[in-house]
């Protein structure tokens, strides 16, 4: 099975930016989601935005639209969450996940990685 990683969290004051990284082990198979999801402390598990395999098809949650942009670089296997104009609602544990098709909700997506945190203070 695909393995993933992320990096790229950290501690930034409000309004400013961070680049998570998600690298995947193995290429996924062709039709496979790449997603983003996040959870803060008492929370649920909220999605914040997947892109397509193939035709890179993005789509982002309504909290953090326009502000967040998802990619992908095929050549390394990676994909990236740019996030712009960091709130204090921004913190938590940041996921990376594949599924077989995209979706909002955590159950379609079966590998998962373990998580880099992003605190954003005030």
């Amino acid at each position: 099975q695909v393995q993933l990683v992320e990096s790229g969290g950290g501690s930034v004051q409000s309004g400013g930016s961070l680049r998570l990284s998600c690298a995947a082990s193995r290429v996924t198979r062709s039709g496979y989601c790449m997603g983003w999801f996040r959870q803060a402390p008492g929370k649920e598990r909220e999605w914040v935005a997947h892109i397509t395999r193939l035709v890179g098809v993005r789509d982002y949650a309504d909290s953090v639209k326009g502000r967040f942009t998802i990619s992908r670089d095929n050549a390394k296997n990676t994909v990236y969450l740019q996030m712009y104009s960091l709130k204090p609602e921004d913190t938590a544990m940041y996921f990376c996940a594949a599924g077989q098709r995209c979706s909002r909700e955590a159950n379609e997506y079966n590998i998962w990685g373990q998580g880099t945190q992003v605190t954003v203070s005030s």
